[in-house]
């Protein structure tokens, strides 16, 4: 069981990174269907982490807040324009209820969960970490939401005012998206009493890392996306960055005791 516990993860991040790799290479239906499966092999991985590392509190806690919740913001996003402004989606991603396609919200999960592992690795307040975990999730969407209107997967109706150099998605929406991760991050720090890093959490800091220099390289070479590219490369790299310094700075002193001689 503990060998499964070790190797489930980083067998479903490979699956995630190979689905990613061929996303570039296809187009029309066939990359719909690999963004579909990379959402999915995402939440599996991310609940799946949270069940075998911090057992059935945590993954409840991360289906509750992320998925759940995700829904439903998504749901009253769609009916009434808040907090996203107004949009609506294509029918290329697979079914929807209440006019959100199903993979929709476990999108929402599957990036919630490295983000919030990822702010344990620093020594911060517990607030701090909520702000940073949230600021990290919304600031993936400066790559998502670009992507994803430029595939006619979703759009606006009132997509002004917008970034500069990222047409189609109004600014409001980014705010829409930090407001809700704060809530989100808010609610899965107190349901899932998940406040310490640990040894096992390398997937998904793996996933993490691996999402943001896949997006910043995928946007600025692969997709013609560079103004997404620079804009999320900056942002997101605000809450990525410091946590890669961190792991660098305690794993030398690691390094340095280990190679001691006795």
């Amino acid at each position: 069981m503990s060998v499964f516990k070790a190797r489930a993860p980083w067998v479903l991040l490979g699956a995630l990174v190979l689905a990613q790799i061929c996303y570039p290479l296809t187009s029309g239906a066939t990359r719909a269907a690999f963004t579909v499966a990379t959402v999915v092999i995402g939440y599996v991985l991310s609940v799946t982490h949270a069940l075998l590392s911090r057992g059935p509190r945590a993954a409840l806690a991360l289906v509750g807040t992320a998925t759940l919740g995700g829904f439903a913001v998504e749901a009253i996003g769609v009916a009434t324009g808040f907090p996203f402004g107004t949009y609506d989606y294509s029918g290329q991603l697979g079914p929807k209820l209440l006019g959100v396609p199903l993979i929709i919200p476990l999108a929402w999960t599957w990036m919630a969960w490295p983000a919030w592992l990822a702010a344990q690795r620093l020594p911060i307040a517990r607030w701090a970490r909520v702000a940073l975990a949230a600021f990290g999730l919304a600031a993936w969407d400066l790559f998502l939401d670009p992507q994803m209107v430029a595939e006619g997967y979703w759009r606006w109706l009132s997509p002004t005012p917008a970034l500069p150099g990222v047409p189609g998605i109004p600014v409001g929406n980014y705010l829409g998206w930090l407001g809700f991760a704060i809530v989100l991050m808010t609610a899965l720090s107190y349901l899932s009493r998940v406040h310490e890093p640990r040894a096992g959490d390398a997937p998904m800091l793996g996933l993490w890392f691996w999402t943001y220099a896949s997006s910043v390289l995928a946007h600025a070479v692969f997709l013609s996306l560079p103004a997404s590219a620079a804009w999320g490369g900056v942002l997101m790299g605000a809450a990525v960055l410091p946590v890669a310094l961190r792991l660098v700075k305690t794993a030398k002193p690691l390094a340095g005791v280990r190679g001691e001689s006795p």
